[in-house]
């Protein structure tokens, strides 16, 4: 994949179904072996990106937030999609339980909420989504910021 894509993309949406697109399309361009971050405060509109995301992959059954299973697996899309909440981890060794390097590393993509939690963990080519409301805009609107994070100048990868 072209990374030079990746880096600073803005876009700004008007509403679920703009925001729901723009994920769509990022999920049609997903290759395995991607993780996408995907950072908001809560009600910006991850779980609607999530499931634009899952959309662009293939995915055609209901997608919602695994916020207290940690992770749901989707394999019926044209890729395996693995869609973690990390929000509720008590500590990031939760994640070796899960086995997530057999996710992170697999033929699948990834999508990881609140990724802020686990920045040690992520690799240094992992692709950051960041939603942001703005209420001076209007209650629908979103900016979403599209980076890779080699291009950052912050290497997240565990040592």
């Amino acid at each position: 994949m072209d990374e030079e894509r990746f880096k600073g993309i803005v876009r700004e949406t008007n509403g679920p179904q703009e925001t729901s697109e723009l994920a769509f399309w990022l999920g049609q361009q997903a290759q395995a072996g991607q993780i996408y971050c995907l950072d908001g405060e809560l009600g910006a509109g991850k779980t609607v990106f999530a499931q634009g995301f899952a959309a662009g992959l293939g995915v055609d059954e209901p997608v919602n937030s695994p916020t207290f299973t940690i992770i749901q697996q989707y394999e019926k899309g044209r890729l395996p999609l693995y869609h973690f909440d990390v929000y509720r981890l008590g500590s990031v060794e939760e994640m070796d339980e899960i086995g997530y390097e057999d996710y992170f590393y697999g033929e699948g993509v990834c999508l990881v909420e609140w990724s802020g939690l686990i920045e040690e963990l992520l690799p240094e080519d992992a692709i950051q989504i960041q939603i942001e409301k703005n209420p001076d805009k209007g209650f629908d609107y979103r900016k979403i910021t599209l980076y890779s994070r080699q291009f950052s100048g912050v290497d997240r990868r565990k040592e």
